[in-house]
């Protein structure tokens, strides 16, 4: 049981609910942000000393009961409360993530000829990829196998675009859903590395947003294929603690004959 990140996941839902949204009137002289930890006790149907205890990281192994009233008191999404069943211990530990790809997803990769493809793993580390992102970003085998990682490279630029930075705080907050960290050294030393060397990751990572990411958007600009606008699907690879991740336009948009001019490229 992780008791200091999950007292801190506490007050930080906590910081962020207004009393008007679960009912209660604001009061006079209100000083703390969002709920007072009486106020969740009081949703939660827990004692005030018990939840004091709980964000203080000095609490007992909460039940399932209990998770799950303060997931309905704190307004938690569904990837909220699987983060939160993690830190209480409530989900089984994972082995350290592969590296290798299966072999069905390499002869996959191989397939998709219009559209760039690649396979990371929960730390973004990039395992495999096709010729299509070689044509999008270059050729990754010429990177050092510990560069090959998106957050790097995103988290590299000082001064992100409007759109990078949301691109930003949506694979943060997938970064802590996926339950690994600190558990995980290698995702943990990642953390510790981008804290150190990025203000921008250092402000997400403290914000500690939960949402696992299904689809995105990506905005960038091709030397050659000109300005593109792509939605960016992570598919989960099934017995895998990997994701195929897609980059698609729609037919007939500038973007997907920006994506035919990289097939020609990549050909």
């Amino acid at each position: 049981m992780n008791r200091e990140e999950l007292g801190g996941f506490l007050r930080s839902r906590r910081g962020r609910i207004q009393p008007a949204e679960v009912g209660l009137a604001p009061g006079p002289r209100r000083q703390t942000p969002g709920l007072r930890r009486e106020e969740v006790a009081l949703l939660a149907g827990i004692s005030v000393d018990y939840y004091i205890r709980l964000e203080q990281g000095r609490g007992p192994h909460p039940s399932d009961q209990v998770l799950t009233a303060l997931g309905r008191a704190l307004r938690l999404t569904g990837d909220e409360h699987d983060y939160l069943l993690r830190l209480a211990d409530q989900s089984p530990a994972r082995a350290e993530p592969a590296r290798e790809v299966p072999a069905n997803v390499l002869r996959l990769l191989d397939r998709l000829t219009d559209v760039p493809a690649m396979v990371i793993n929960a730390g973004y580390d990039v395992l495999a990829w096709n010729r299509m992102l070689v044509a999008l970003i270059g050729d990754l085998s010429e990177v050092p196998p510990w560069q090959r990682n998106t957050l790097r490279w995103l988290f590299g630029n000082p001064t992100p675009t409007p759109d990078k930075l949301q691109l930003a705080r949506q694979c943060v907050a997938d970064l802590r859903a996926t339950g690994r960290y600190p558990t995980d050294a290698n995702i943990r030393a990642l953390v510790d590395d981008l804290r150190e060397t990025s203000p921008l990751f250092a402000d997400l990572w403290a914000a500690r947003d939960i949402e696992i990411q299904r689809t995105l958007t990506k905005h960038m600009t091709h030397p050659v294929a000109g300005p593109m606008e792509l939605d960016c699907d992570f598919l989960p690879i099934a017995g895998a603690d990997q994701r195929l991740v897609l980059y698609t336009a729609a037919p007939g948009t500038p973007s997907h004959k920006a994506l035919q001019r990289l097939r020609a490229i990549g050909a």
